[in-house]
């Protein structure tokens, strides 16, 4: 997958994990060096988003996406903002869990590191929507780093994502 930052190409250094595809638990470093964990089943809904910089419009965007679940009535959602790197000044952000991928697990296993040019070894901007039984349920890789998010359908999706799930299993 190509993707323009400015006049540049970049590449992803894999395949990125895949709709319906189980996502794998991993562990992040807060701005306090403090472990948290991510992705895999935790019987919550949860939207992960990476990006390759933090930016006041990424940060707006958070607040818009809050705002959004907020009047759509979707809470109980796990929340969290990833980046590549301790090189990353790390906001403080109600409700999200902010942090980086310190032994580039999520890199490696969500597929959406970057090869190439100045960018390399940062993330592709992408929100992944993880269901209550730990699969990604919905995902978007943008195309151009210094695109928005487009919260509309991934909204469809986190209120789909929290409906399917019953907690009693196929036989349930």
């Amino acid at each position: 997958m190509q993707i323009t930052y400015n006049t540049t190409l970049l590449e992803l250094e894999d395949m990125p994990l895949d709709v319906g595809y189980a996502s794998e638990r991993v562990d992040l470093k807060n701005s306090s060096e403090e472990t948290f964990r991510i992705g895999g089943q935790n019987g919550a809904t949860q939207l992960i988003l990476a990006v390759p910089f933090i930016t006041e419009a990424c940060i707006t965007q958070l607040h818009d996406i809050d705002s959004l679940l907020y009047v759509n009535a979707l809470g109980g959602i796990t929340k969290a903002l990833v980046v590549a790197s301790n090189k990353h000044s790390l906001p403080s952000l109600e409700e999200w869990l902010v942090g980086y991928d310190y032994d580039e697990a999520f890199g490696d296993y969500y597929g959406i590191r970057l090869s190439g040019g100045e960018l390399g070894g940062e993330f592709a901007k992408a929100l992944f929507v993880i269901s209550k039984d730990g699969a990604v349920f919905y995902h978007e890789i943008l195309e151009d780093l210094n695109a928005p998010f487009s919260f509309d359908r991934a909204l469809v999706k986190i209120a789909a994502a929290q409906n399917c799930y019953t907690g009693k299993g196929c036989h349930g």
